[in-house]
């Protein structure tokens, strides 16, 4: 494992005159040494965050549930993609997955054992809704989540609900093209309002839509999530506009959102008096060099990724960096669409894992190639090597890169950007290279310090003013990884796909010392 030497990050500006500057160096770890909670300013402990700061960690029902067509179920548009040959690492499928389905009791009960105060969930929207509108409201499906929902409160869980995580009935894709067709924003809605029915009594924190960004940009862009639309150069798809596509269905996901937003708002909010928002993919991003076409690649790659999504949800536009490159491309809301999507979040939650150099493509074209030189990309390349030097210790994704001071930087930038925000961190996790065996997954240090370190550069953020409300540890167990399969094992939790034993990581018990307050000193 390569690893990167000491560094100091260059000061860059991020939108604004605000300088950010990235000091502290990251620190490879020692896996003979003992387990501690002390950073460079010393011991991290959860009395060092905000009384109510929620702690929890994240699952989602594609990824865990299992018992794909159980209890009338319909197909959704990953049941149907990971039956495809050579769509999945492994072809490998999430038929089964961690069986949450029928271990839930077991699991909410480990979930009371760590100590979380909260758990970030998705509610399968074919396992409701088996044929969208177009299709009576699944009984089985309904009893199940409830089933859930009422296991934590018991046990003094909150549930914080994702209505939409990357899966939806096939139906939709088959009727008009899923999420390319703005009839899909209907059907969203129309989910919504029947999870806000059944379940908004009890569930105080809704989000509306995981990762627009990066489901587009699978989906649509690299063609490897379904339904795996693409074009050159990106893939060779048989269907798709890798330019254009990704533009028209981030356009109806935002609009999806911002309608059920209104919904929830006029019909749900007032009485059952939970919030509502949407959580974005981020990562962070250093300039590859120490010049202003660096600085300038660094603004275009967070434009891409994060304000894309946020900035119509807060300020009710799309960024004009887009609107400069993208042209007419980028679809336009109406005067009554601008009034419908600005500020149409309670919240927004991120997930973040990484951190990467950022290279213009437009003066540094041979450090580039076709694949980077288009708006899409901002014309920019990322990277996690300069000058044959890693930015951060490579995770066992090949473009994730261990490099905890992109937290703070990342809600830096957010609270620059949208000021006074209420933030959740609703993902951020590591997957190991893999193991050779069992024994070495679980005594997984690597992740007790990517978690400790992590968490620490959040509460610096914080002590600078963000507005950060909860952070999500993903996730709670071993899943299906979407594409990767089963590979990339980012659990708190080991499972045994054979017998679907849970078994507790080190990272766990660390994770669960922290939680009680407690330092943890050794594995033992």
């Amino acid at each position: 494992m390569l690893v990167a030497k000491p560094f100091i990050v260059l000061l860059f500006l991020i939108f604004s005159p605000m300088l950010l500057v990235l000091a502290s160096p990251y620190k490879t770890i020692n896996e003979k040494s003992p387990i501690s909670n002390e950073d460079d300013e010393g011991i991290i402990q959860r009395s060092m965050f905000p009384k109510d700061f929620v702690f929890g960690v994240a699952t989602s029902a594609y990824q865990v549930e299992g018992a794909y067509l159980a209890d009338e179920k319909g197909l959704s548009n990953w049941d149907v993609f990971s039956h495809t040959p050579g769509k999945i690492v492994n072809n490998e499928n999430g038929d089964v997955a961690d069986d949450h389905y029928h271990h839930y009791e077991e699991d909410i009960k480990l979930l009371e054992d760590l100590g979380v105060d909260t758990y970030r969930f998705s509610i399968s929207w074919a396992r409701i809704l088996p044929r969208g509108r177009f299709g009576k409201i699944n009984p089985g499906g309904v009893a199940f989540y409830n089933k859930i929902i009422d296991n934590l409160l018991l046990k003094g869980i909150e549930p914080f609900v994702t209505i939409h995580h990357f899966d939806y009935p096939q139906e939709l894709e088959e009727r008009y093209g899923g999420w390319l067709s703005p009839l899909m924003q209907d059907d969203l809605v129309h989910f919504a309002k029947i999870c806000f029915e059944e379940f908004g009594d009890r569930v105080k924190h809704w989000v509306t839509i995981n990762e627009p960004n990066i489901f587009t940009y699978n989906a649509y862009v690299k063609g490897t999530f379904p339904p795996g639309h693409c074009s050159a150069p990106f893939g060779n798809c048989s269907a798709g506009n890798s330019d254009v596509e990704p533009l028209i269905v981030v356009h109806n996901m935002l609009l999806a959102h911002a309608k059920a937003v209104h919904l929830y708002r006029h019909q749900f909010q007032p009485k059952q008096h939970g919030r509502i928002g949407i959580v974005a993919y981020t990562a962070s991003y250093i300039p590859y060099r120490d010049d202003n076409f660096s600085r300038q690649a660094v603004e275009r790659a967070y434009t891409n990724l994060v304000a894309w999504i946020l900035d119509p949800v807060i300020y009710g536009e799309y960024p004009p960096l887009m609107r400069k490159y993208h042209g007419k491309e980028l679809p336009k809301f109406t005067k009554e669409e601008v009034k419908l999507i600005k500020g149409s979040v309670d919240f927004i939650g991120i997930n973040h894992y990484s951190t990467s150099y950022a290279i213009d493509c437009f003066h540094y074209s041979s450090e580039c190639t076709s694949l980077y030189n288009r708006p899409i990309q901002g014309f920019v390349k990322t990277t996690g090597i300069r000058d044959g030097v890693l930015i951060g210790e490579q995770a066992g994704c090949e473009v994730f890169f261990v490099v905890p001071e992109g937290m703070e930087l990342i809600v830096d930038y957010l609270r620059v950007r949208y000021p006074n925000i209420s933030i959740y961190v609703t993902e951020n996790g590591y997957a190991p290279p893999t193991s050779p065996n069992v024994a070495g997954l679980l005594q997984d240090f690597k992740r007790v310090e990517y978690l400790r370190t992590y968490m620490a550069a959040l509460g610096r953020a914080i002590r600078k003013g963000a507005n950060v409300k909860g952070y999500f540890a993903w996730s709670f167990m071993d899943n299906f990884e979407w594409a990767d399969g089963y590979e990339p094992r980012y659990g708190l939790y080991y499972v045994d796909r054979t017998t679907q034993k849970r078994v507790p990581k080190l990272s766990a018990k660390w994770y669960a010392g922290f939680l009680a307050n407690r330092e943890l000193l050794s594995d033992s």
